[in-house]
């Protein structure tokens, strides 16, 4: 009995001994972290942290810091490390968030070692600021019916990551949003999108926020005044599928306000704010199971028929083929699809709708000896893709894009408050 009482007091004080131990582990390893923490958050540089920040007057790019930047610098990781007398320890790994002050050091068991924080100057693109007034993200996968909600501070995430080239996240407008409004170059635009490489797409709205119909194109023009070729869906094109060269009409159009006084002489008085590399898309590959022909003797689908009319599936992405690195240009298909618009049914109540014919830059088909036939909006707010050829008059609505170091100096994306380029 007496052994039995002995083993089991034995065994409560080696269970004591054990949880005192963990528990002096765990505060060991919380005080160590807390102490480092708190010399990081508090900003006292001590012998355990030095910190350089970018300044273009220092012969090396980077002056010693007092204090640890909170806003405005971007932390280095590359350049920054831990060891000790300055040699640079790479078995040591260094994290330090900026937004929560947040230094994480692993493992720094060695006595004397010290970690130099290095930041360059951050200037966020006019996309991040923009995005910062949309705190509601969302997502569609169901691209068959319209969107027509009305929104403020909604923005679209799209599933597809990039752009053209994976260069970043693409954010988009649906529905009816009464905050995406904005003021440049003596037009008022509504933002398509904000591209995956910080600029933003822009399609014309005329000159004030409360017009309609007409006032929201700058004139009528056939896409192209010939139509039976199959290349003429191109918004530059020759004689092969994929080729540019020639303008078409509606880029002559385009190029023609873009350059004159009906402009406001935009590409000469705000050229420098607007982004020439983006590009627009003039997708001209074929659907599954179509070959391209100069003069087809049946019908041939272009690759956006089948993600919009048979998928509804639309897509931002393109082929480097059909890329065109030009300052304006037309909105697409598939970002009409985006916005909310559908081929099969109308949809009145979405920002793209106008009341009006205006085309897109977004091949359908082409039949019939070569008869070519591109997507356009109705008055209704239907996404066609047939019905009438390249050689029809529509309205012309020019797309651009900002630049991404572009600023913002008023507004709040509303149209009484739209957001006002910075153009000093």
């Amino acid at each position: 009995m007496i052994k039995s009482k002995d083993l089991l007091i034995k065994k409560i004080i080696v269970a004591s001994i054990i949880i005192l131990i963990i528990l002096l582990t765990t505060i060991s390893k919380e005080n160590t972290k807390d102490i480092l923490n708190k010399e990081v958050s508090e900003q006292k540089i001590q012998n355990t942290v030095a910190v350089y920040i970018q300044d273009e007057s220092s012969a090396d790019g980077y002056s010693k810091a007092d204090t640890i930047p909170t806003s405005g610098y971007a932390f280095n990781e590359e350049m920054s490390y831990c060891g000790i007398d300055g040699n640079r320890n790479d078995s040591i790994t260094l994290n330090y968030e900026i937004e929560t002050q947040m230094l994480t050091v692993s493992p720094m068991t060695t006595s004397g070692t010290k970690c130099y924080l290095y930041f360059d100057e951050y200037t966020s693109s006019i996309k991040d600021t923009l995005l910062s007034y949309y705190p509601t993200v969302l997502t569609r996968t169901d691209f068959s019916t319209t969107v027509t909600n009305t929104t403020t501070g909604v923005i679209y995430k799209s599933a597809n990551s990039s752009q053209y080239d994976n260069d970043g996240e693409v954010y988009y407008f649906a529905g009816n949003p009464i905050d995406n409004w904005i003021y440049f170059g003596g037009f008022y635009w509504r933002i398509i999108r904000f591209n995956g490489n910080g600029t933003v797409r822009l399609i014309y709205a005329g000159n004030s926020t409360t017009g309609s119909g007409e006032d929201d194109q700058i004139r009528i023009s056939s896409f192209n005044n010939s139509s039976n070729m199959s290349y003429y869906v191109g918004l530059s094109y020759d004689g092969t599928q994929h080729g540019i060269g020639t303008e078409s009409t509606i880029l002559i159009e385009l190029n023609n306000w873009y350059n004159s006084s009906e402009s406001g002489n935009l590409g000469t008085n705000y050229g420098n704010y607007i982004d020439n590399n983006t590009g627009f898309c003039s997708d001209r590959n074929m659907s599954s199971g179509s070959g391209w022909s100069i003069q087809p003797s049946r019908e041939i689908r272009y690759a956006a028929y089948e993600r919009l009319v048979t998928n509804k599936n639309p897509s931002l992405g393109c082929s480097n083929n059909d890329i065109l690195n030009i300052p304006i240009g037309l909105i697409t298909a598939d970002e009409m699809a985006y916005a909310g618009g559908t081929t099969t049914s109308e949809n009145q109540n979405y920002y793209l709708s106008t009341g009006q014919e205006y085309w897109t830059m977004t091949p359908s088909l082409a039949y019939n000896s070569g008869t070519a036939v591109n997507f356009w909006a109705g008055s209704s707010g239907w996404v066609f893709n047939f019905g009438t050829t390249v050689a029809y008059s529509r309205g012309i609505r020019p797309v651009i894009n900002l630049r991404s170091d572009v600023t913002i100096s008023s507004g709040n994306g509303t149209a009484s408050h739209p957001f006002v380029i910075n153009t000093d």
